[in-house]
């Protein structure tokens, strides 16, 4: 068998187990499948990337159609570190479902399956069509994973969810369907340099950007995330977190490096959409009253500290490239462990209110530890993962010495303020003060619920500590992002057909 063919195995595994647990009345079966399957994909994604540093991008069409045609997978050394990532949440995001009792709900494991499906195919198809069919394939169990626990207040936020994510899917239709109208292809590696120009295909593709955008919860659609996220459960949102909003970093840096061939024309407007996304995700968490909405809103600034290093790409691409992709693995990383830390109080506490919350330091010392640690390392403190995260960026977004590094760096240091002022404010109200008289004193978080969130930001301390291995890494992975040609030619093949003709601009000018 070629090494190739197991590309759908990553898509296939999970979906069958998925309808394995549907089916399944056996709760310790589908607990241990729950944690198996991303379990496996994990160490796939591991191979996946040891193998693809060495050899580089391969690629599988399903049902051995010539390139351009057909459903295609590809995966190079970028991928499999997002695959890897991607795993790892949502292994400790289910361990922590299992832990607290909501894998009960009968259906949790099989729609957790399904959205590890979606997050797998989105992260190795090599066709803006079935990227959309993947995205609809993550966005279809996560409807019912939010409105899982059937309260007025989680269906009410599963509405917006569903409107905000329909109105995106399509918008994303409609810009791939022009996309195929103007230029008659899909497929990523047909497009290079489509959009670099002027015209019809270049307007198809921004509409495209807008829609993954709006799913990643940049300005200006961005609200749609803090109101809805810290309605699920914990565990969903440990999911959400790490899944959702960076497949879609994934898609924009692909479209960036590949399409729009790093167009500088664009830098500006980048520049200009991050930095307010920056600021508003750095300073609307302290008028929060709970603490997974604070934390949501360090999603909200997390993204443009990623995405604002396209506009950098055209004086170092590879250094600012990098630089966003350990900041991406930084992030999925600690927020997942805030988010599975805060989820713990509140399954032993019964509320995250932090007005209802004080004085958790003194009772419950680890738990605490674990959450500074997460608050030290999304701020960008040593000794965890955001510091080099953060340093990586400022030294990126200094490369070209203008107006738009002052306005970056000065925009990064503004918003990690205001995350600062957001944490303390959070650790103040819910960690020190009082002891809470009315829970009893032998009331605390067990050690089963702390161990996920415990689990990950000792994973942070290990990013810090490797920090040159990590490094190493992700410029291994940017290489082969940025390596266009190998690429194309893995997925299109020797003899490709419903490819455009070269140098087509599509009625524009380059």
């Amino acid at each position: 068998m070629a090494v190739d063919a197991i590309l759908p195995v990553f898509v296939a595994l999970p979906l069958i187990v998925s309808a394995v647990t549907a089916l399944s009345p056996w709760k310790k079966l589908n607990d241990t499948l729950a944690l198996l399957i991303p379990a496996i994909n994990l160490a796939m994604g591991v191979w996946l990337y040891t193998y693809t540093a060495e050899h580089g991008t391969i690629s599988h069409a399903i049902g051995l159609y010539q390139g351009g045609v057909g459903i295609s997978f590809a995966a190079d050394a970028f991928s499999a570190v997002m695959i890897v990532t991607t795993m790892l949440v949502a292994l400790m995001s289910n361990w922590f479902a299992i832990n607290v009792g909501e894998t009960q709900a009968r259906f949790y494991t099989p729609l957790s399956l399904v959205l590890v499906t979606g997050v797998s195919g989105a992260l190795l198809t090599a066709d803006l069509f079935n990227f959309f069919v993947m995205i609809e394939v993550c966005l279809l169990p996560s409807y019912g994973l939010i409105a899982m626990s059937g309260t007025r207040h989680r269906l009410l936020s599963a509405r917006m969810f569903v409107l905000v994510n329909l109105a995106a899917s399509t918008m994303l239709l409609l810009g791939v369907g022009y996309l195929y109208a103007v230029t008659g292809a899909v497929n990523l590696a047909s497009l290079q340099g489509v959009a670099a120009g002027n015209g019809p295909a270049t307007v198809a593709t921004g509409i495209v950007v807008i829609a993954i955008a709006a799913k990643a919860g940049v300005f200006p659609v961005y609200t749609w995330l803090p109101r809805t996220y810290p309605s699920t459960s914990a565990a969903v949102m440990g999911l959400f977190s790490g899944l959702h909003t960076k497949v879609a970093v994934y898609m924009l840096f692909r479209i960036w490096v590949i399409m729009f061939d790093m167009d500088p024309r664009w830098n500006t407007l980048l520049i200009i959409v991050m930095v307010i996304s920056m600021i508003i995700g750095g300073y609307a968490g302290l008028a929060e009253s709970t603490m997974r909405r604070v934390l949501a809103y360090q999603m909200v600034n997390g993204m443009p500290f990623i995405l604002i290093m396209l506009a950098f790409t055209n004086d170092d691409a590879r250094y600012a490239l990098a630089a966003g992709l350990l900041y991406t693995l930084h992030h999925m990383v600690t927020i997942a462990a805030l988010v599975l830390n805060s989820g713990a109080i509140e399954e032993t506490y019964g509320t995250g209110t932090m007005a209802k919350l004080s004085g958790i330091a003194r009772r419950d010392p680890w738990t605490s530890a674990v959450f500074v640690a997460g608050a030290f390392s999304i701020v960008g403190f040593p000794p965890f993962s955001g510091i080099f995260g953060k340093v990586t960026i400022v030294l990126a977004a200094a490369t070209p010495g203008d107006w738009r590094s002052w306005v970056a760096i000065t925009a990064i240091i503004v918003a990690s303020f205001g995350a600062l002022l957001s944490m303390m404010r959070l650790w103040q109200r819910v960690f020190w003060g009082r002891p809470m008289q009315h829970y009893p004193e032998a009331l605390n978080v067990r050690v089963s619920f702390m161990l996920p969130s415990a689990l990950l930001m000792i994973i942070s301390l290990g990013m810090f500590i490797f920090a040159g291995q990590m490094w190493e890494i992700t410029t291994t992975a940017v290489d082969d992002l940025l390596n266009v040609d190998a690429y194309t030619s893995a997925v299109l093949g020797s003899d490709p057909i419903g490819v455009p003709a070269a140098n087509d601009t599509f009625g524009g000018d380059n």
